[in-house]
């Protein structure tokens, strides 16, 4: 079992990934947008709010900057704890 201190870890650096991931693709879709002339916000605020839900849910596969300890997959140290 992984404990709190993971956990807390874990959704601080999800959180981080999901923020830079929403404001680069919102960075990117504005762009792209002024170059055809006009701004669509609602597809901008959309496609940027998706963006983050993705990073989210990827994250849950694991993030390198938060290690998994062998002690908190549940195995046993060498006293056998």
């Amino acid at each position: 079992m992984r404990t709190k201190e993971y956990w807390r870890n874990w959704t601080k650096a999800a959180g981080v990934r999901a923020v830079k991931t929403v404001a680069q693709t919102a960075v990117g879709a504005i762009g792209a947008s002024m170059a055809m002339g006009d701004v669509n916000w609602p597809l901008v605020a959309s496609t940027a709010v998706l963006s983050g839900i993705v990073s989210a849910l990827t994250s849950v596969a694991g993030l390198p900057e938060v290690p998994v300890t062998e002690k908190q997959e549940g195995q046993a140290d060498e006293n056998g704890k």
